[in-house]
């Protein structure tokens, strides 16, 4: 059975975000819990928390994904910076936990004004302390791939299998997979070879079994330009030929599928939910 949702608002309250997904005949979804552009300025209530899971469970809404906010960098060079991501992170993942929510996406970040390594070695430091501070909650975090822009971790999945390494393989974590950050990230992901070829590195370095959920985003941008800009399904490089490959492929097919598309119209999340659907093919 396909898997299939969208990115929701949860403006009016976050119990509204079901609403909005279940009545574009979305069976997950995807939210930001709060503002992803400022730091926290307060918690959800028992009223909304209560009012959320009791919506999830009537509409069969599975899983939940959450989506954290940019403001967060598990990377940061400044000291400041740093120690404020651990926190709100921490406090993220325990409402994340609260609400019943099974995965928490977040990206690596941004090593700017330090080397790579040291970027890498500071998202290791955050996640041990996230991991010891939340270790008995059930939301598990994924990490989400990059596209490549300058200072952005996560571009390559030696990143991953570095930070993993480090942190003794734990099974907390796990990993979102991004079409349109893929893409511009080098992996020529619309054909089968290339397809192929990036899975088996993908199993190679941190284990496919970690892959959990799918963002799905056409783009124009060229192969490996490190640009992130999406585009609606079908309208981009990958094109529908590549969708259709990567939304069939054996290793991916039982995931779930998130669209984070473009909102140029009301209807464009009912048309490119409808590409998609078209091109499933249901296993007999």
């Amino acid at each position: 059975m396909l898997k299939l949702g969208v990115h929701v608002s949860i403006a009016g309250g976050i119990h509204k975000s079901i609403d909005r997904a279940f009545s574009l005949g979305c069976n997950t979804m995807q939210i930001f819990a709060r503002n992803p552009r400022r730091f926290r300025k307060g918690f959800l209530c028992k009223e909304d928390i209560e009012n959320f899971r009791k919506k999830v469970k009537a509409s069969a809404i599975k899983p939940v994904v959450i989506h954290a906010p940019y403001t967060l960098n598990l990377a940061a060079s400044k000291k400041f910076l740093h120690w404020i991501t651990i926190k709100e992170f921490i406090l993220d993942l325990v409402e994340a936990d609260k609400i019943g929510a099974q995965y928490l996406v977040t990206h690596t970040g941004s090593h700017k004004g330090v080397s790579e390594d040291k970027g890498l070695k500071k998202v290791v430091k955050a996640f041990k302390k996230i991991l010891k501070t939340t270790e008995s909650l059930k939301t598990r975090i994924l990490i989400e791939n990059t596209s490549g822009t300058k200072n952005q971790l996560g571009y390559t999945f030696s990143h991953y299998r570095f930070i993993l390494k480090e942190l003794d393989f734990t099974p907390k974590l796990g990993v979102c997979l991004d079409t349109a950050h893929t893409w511009s990230a080098g992996y020529e992901i619309n054909r089968k070879e290339g397809l192929d070829d990036f899975l088996k590195m993908v199993d190679k370095t941190v284990g496919i079994k970690r892959v959990k959920v799918i963002h799905l985003n056409d783009t124009r941008e060229e192969l490996g330009s490190g640009k992130d800009r999406h585009c609606h399904i079908g309208e981009g490089k990958i094109g529908i030929n590549g969708f259709a490959l990567i939304v069939n492929h054996p290793l991916l097919k039982k995931l779930p599928f998130i669209l984070e598309t473009p909102r140029d119209e009301k209807t464009d999340d009912l048309r490119n939910l409808a590409i998609i659907r078209r091109l499933y093919q249901d296993e007999l």
